[in-house]
C-alpha cells in the first residue's frame, strides 16, 4: 500500500521546547488515519509540521514521495494537502456564499460548480447561504471550514479535533462524511480527543504520547494502547 505522507525521525516544536521527539508515520493513500493521545501528546504540532506551519529541525516529511521539508502553506496546498486547524479558520463577517468564493481565488472552478458542491455535502449549508458564517451554531461552522477545505479538491486532508465543542449528533454526521470523503479516494489524517468516534471509521490508528508515536495498526490492534495513552497516565 502506497503513502500518501510518511513522516521520519521528525522533530520539532517552539523555540527551545521540543513537542517532537523522532515521529515516524507512515499515512496510506485513500485511507482515514486516526492519530490519537492524550492532550500534550504532540498530535497537534505533528499537523502543523506536516502543513507547513512549523519547520522540522530534523527528520523528513514525504509527500506522496517528495521531500517538502520547509514548504510554504501555500505551497503544500498546491501539491494537494489541506489543514483544517482546530478552531475551524473561517470569515465571520462574511456569508457562507462569500466564504466559499473566497477558496476559488487561484483555481479553475466555478462559484456555481464550488457552490452546487458544498451544498450537496452540507444541506444545511445551502439553507443558511446569505448568512454570516459568525452568527451559526458551532456545528455548522466546521460544516463550512470542511466544505471550503473540498473546493480545492485536496488529495490529503488533515483534521484537527474537528469534534470540539459539538454536540454528539453533530459530530457523528461530520465523521460520517469523513468516512465518506475518503470512499471518495481523499486520503485523511485526523487528530482526535474522542478517540471512539475516530476509530469508528478509521482504517488505521497511530498512538501518541511524549512527542513520540507509540503504537500503529488496524482500530482493533490498538485498543489496549489507546486505553493505556489516556488513562495509563501517559503524559
Amino acid at each position: 500500500m502506497s503513502a500518501a505522507l510518511e513522516l521520519i525521525d521528525v522533530r520539532a516544536g517552539y523555540g527551545r521546547i521540543e513537542v517532537l521527539r523522532g515521529v515516524d508515520l507512515i499515512v496510506p493513500h485513500g485511507k482515514v488515519t486516526a492519530l490519537l493521545g492524550p492532550n500534550g501528546a504532540g498530535k497537534t504540532t505533528t499537523l502543523r509540521a506536516i502543513g507547513g506551519a512549523i519547520t522540522p529541525t530534523s527528520g523528513c516529511v514525504h509527500l506522496d514521495g517528495v521531500h517538502v521539508n520547509g514548504a510554504s502553506p501555500s505551497a503544500l496546498t498546491r501539491a494537494g494537502l489541506c489543514h483544517i486547524p482546530e478552531g475551524r479558520a473561517i470569515f465571520p463577517n462574511l456569508t457562507v456564499t462569500e466564504n466559499l468564493r473566497m477558496t476559488m481565488y487561484g483555481g479553475d472552478r466555478t462559484l456555481a460548480d464550488v457552490l452546487d458542491s458544498a451544498f450537496t455535502r452540507f444541506p444545511r449549508l445551502g439553507e443558511r447561504r446569505d448568512q454570516l458564517a459568525g452568527t451559526m451554531s458551532g456545528g455548522e461552522q466546521q460544516m463550512l471550514a470542511m466544505a471550503r477545505s473540498l473546493t480545492g479538491r485536496p488529495g490529503l486532508l488533515l483534521l484537527d479535533e474537528i469534534s470540539m465543542g459539538l454536540a454528539p449528533m453533530i459530530v457523528q454526521e461530520l465523521y460520517e462524511l469523513v468516512a465518506q470523503l475518503a470512499r471518495e479516494g481523499i486520503t485523511i489524517l485526523v487528530v482526535e480527543q474522542f478517540a471512539r468516534i475516530a476509530l469508528s471509521v478509521a482504517d488505521f490508528a497511530a498512538v501518541m504520547s511524549g512527542g513520540i508515536i507509540t503504537t500503529v495498526g488496524q482500530p482493533a490492534d490498538v485498543a489496549e494502547a489507546v486505553e493505556d495513552a489516556y488513562f495509563g497516565g501517559a503524559a
